[in-house]
């Protein structure tokens, strides 16, 4: 196996730049192994389970993990100068305490840090980090990333607000070349943002900006048209011919700069001057009928049909998509939602059919929906395990539909075409990246390893997993830490090896506090296999080896009588009494006592609370709903509800902000 988890990354050359506390080049990034959760290939089309190291894995990509380790993995894999496409609708910075995309509810912070460099803690602490300098951080590394993966006929679309997007045009610039801006595009929603209530003191704010930049000047680009409008089919092309109805306009024949310009001068039905066209091409188009005298005979002008024109030439403002309705069945009830329209707008324009479109943002899907549906490959990705869990629901939908269509058939599609072209793909696989479950088998752990120290595989060994360069390699099962018996049976295993004369790297996740005392003591004394350990969630030079675990919830379920003057009833009451997400935590790498202290009410980090007073064990029937309206707001956390009648199981499921659910039942 090739060592290949370090992908080096270009310097961002592009001028002006802009400058932040904090700011760091990204020259290198860890790219981290894939562990394949599912896949969905109603048709057989996808062959195999394994990953390629050189090349591109075949069929569509949903990805769950932090985006930045993705793109690392697809550098890593095969996917640099690949992407066609790529549009991302990143987080606004709305306020909101955004760590890798983790957002705590209720977190304020009142202090402010000096210094260049802000812990992930530090930044849940103080509020205004994010704000300031470390959302440029988190963009700069990204746009960074998304450059290298990005072909020279691509493009890049990204979607922001008022409130960043004068900053992140600056790294734009930086990173893609001010001279590969193409557009600006404001998105002129239908309904604004509602903050032109009682005492507001700005105008309603009612657009979104979309900066569009090219990797090279070979950028594709197929021109989007709209429909005429019947106003401007009047004004425009108010003549009418008679023998046949069609509709035109006239445009000039004349050519405008003369001889300069290198124009033809003859006479052309008695009217002199420089013209467009040669003298036969002129004949040729009079002929046709093409050619009009004016009343007065001084002048003459071409017939340009309604019919031939391609459409309304799209502008820079676009006011023609509309945000989706509340009863659409495009809806997803998932609050940053894009219109399908505004995504098949950018695809069409900017990609073609085959082609392979990144979102590394997915949010609800809406990106790989359309690519889908419009016959290019995608790629998708996010951290939320519920925008992963949306996205994948609604594109088995879409791929079953082209399934039972068939796959030859195509569908309607509203701009530049009246039909779309086949699907690229009737598949895709959903995989894991940096957020390991290892409630698996120790072969599938070890793979993960070896990926991702980069270890030669010795299936020859019974005892050794492989080889590091001339040292042996031991990995030892990641269901329990590194202990003082794992490496007496390692040491064990070398007197048995008296001719062995090479070191030992051990690999393992975790390990007990008597290991590094033990080794020191062991290396004292062995001028030959001499021990190094890899404790792969620690080690600063494979990264941050996450594992996942699954949150964990206390929750108190009671039926309990209740007397009114009038009557004896009964209600059920919850109180969820902790709840803790060690995914979260982890990720602000943080223990838990650390973080309990800096964030003691459980509420911050659950989104939605849901209660089903009648259980059955496989449908989950919402007898009540929490969930806040603002981002601020926290979930209540105590609850009461009529009883059923007679013995009931009662569910709790807890979502958290990351999209995991934790699901608590009881008897009452």
């Amino acid at each position: 196996m090739t060592q290949n988890q370090t992908v080096q990354i270009a310097e961002a050359k592009g001028r002006p730049m802009l400058h932040w506390v904090g700011k760091r080049p990204l020259d290198h990034v860890t790219a981290f192994p894939a562990q394949l959760v599912e896949r969905f290939d109603p048709v057989g089309e996808l062959q195999t389970s394994e990953v390629s190291e050189t090349s591109e894995v075949s069929g569509n990509l949903l990805f769950h993990g932090d985006n930045k380790d993705v793109l690392a993995w697809l550098l890593a894999h095969g996917y640099r100068g690949k992407v066609n496409l790529i549009y991302i609708d990143p987080p606004f910075d709305s306020g909101a305490d955004y760590v890798r995309q983790v957002q705590l509810r209720g977190v304020k912070g009142t202090a402010k840090l000096e210094g260049e460099a802000h812990s992930l803690g530090e930044q849940i602490q103080y509020t205004d980090i994010w704000a300031n300098d470390m959302y440029l951080q988190f963009m700069y590394e990204r746009s960074l990333l998304l450059k290298e993966l990005l072909s020279d006929a691509g493009s890049i679309y990204l979607h922001c607000d008022w409130r960043q997007a004068h900053h992140l045009r600056s790294v734009m610039d930086e990173v893609f070349g001010a001279e590969n801006f193409v557009n600006q595009i404001v998105w002129q929603r239908s309904f604004a943002h509602g903050d032109t209530g009682q005492g507001a003191r700005h105008y309603g704010r009612s657009t979104d900006t979309i900066l569009f930049y090219a990797k090279s000047e070979e950028y594709t680009w197929n021109p989007p048209y709209l429909p005429y409008s019947e106003e401007a089919i009047d004004r425009d092309y108010k003549y009418i011919e008679e023998e046949t109805g069609r509709h035109y306009r006239l445009v000039p024949v004349d050519g405008p700069g003369g001889a300069a310009k290198g124009n033809p001068y003859y006479e052309f039905l008695g009217v002199s001057g420089y013209w467009r066209y040669s003298k036969e091409t002129m004949q040729q188009l009079y002929e046709q009928g093409l050619i009009v005298v004016s009343s007065t005979g001084g002048s003459l002008s071409r017939k340009k049909y309604l019919d031939e024109a391609p459409g309304k030439a799209v502008l820079d403002i676009w006011d023609d998509v509309t945000r989706i309705a509340p009863m659409s069945n495009e809806r997803l009830d998932y609050p940053t939602q894009k219109p399908e329209g505004l995504l098949e707008r950018m695809i069409v324009t900017s990609s073609n059919p085959g082609d392979l479109v990144l979102d590394c943002f997915v949010g609800s899907g809406t990106t790989a929906a359309v690519a889908q549906k419009l016959g290019r490959r995608w790629i998708a990705a996010d951290v939320n395990k519920g925008a992963v869990q949306t996205t994948s629901k609604r594109l088995q939908t879409v791929i079953r539909e082209q399934v039972e269509a068939g796959a030859d058939q195509t569908s309607e599609v509203s701009e530049t075409s009246e039909v779309s072209p086949p699907p690229a793909a009737l598949s895709f696989s959903v995989y894991r990246i940096n957020d390991y479950d290892l409630q698996v088998q120790h072969n599938e752990a070890v793979n993960l390893a070896v990926e991702l120290v980069g270890i030669e595989r010795t299936k020859t060994d019974p005892f050794f997993d492989g080889t590091l360069g001339r040292r042996l390699v031991k990995i030892v099962p990641f269901n329990h830490p590194l202990t003082p018996l794992d490496l007496q049976l390692l040491q064990d295993e070398l007197k048995a090896r008296p001719d062995e004369e090479r070191d030992v790297v051990v690999v393992c996740l975790g390990k007990e506090t008597a290991i590094d005392p033990w080794l020191e003591e062991y290396n004292k004394r062995r001028p030959v296999n001499k021990m190094e350990v890899i404790e792969l969630r620690t080690d600063q030079k494979y990264g941050k080896f996450f594992v996942h675990q699954p949150a964990q919830a206390q929750v108190q379920i009671e039926r309990v009588q209740t007397s009114e003057v009038w009557q004896t009833s009964e209600v059920l009451v919850v109180e969820i009494e902790d709840f803790i997400s060690p995914t979260i935590v982890e990720r602000l790498e943080m223990d838990t006592p650390l973080f309990k202290a800096q964030i003691p009410d459980w509420r911050a980090m659950v989104d939605v609370v849901l209660i089903d007073t009648a259980y059955d064990g496989k449908v989950f029937n919402i007898a009540l709903s929490d969930v806040p309206e603002r981002k601020n707001d926290l979930v209540s956390g105590h609850y009461e509800l009529p009883a059923p009648d007679g013995p009931t199981t009662v569910a709790v499921k807890i979502i958290d902000m990351l999209g995991e659910e934790v699901l608590e039942t009881a008897e009452v």
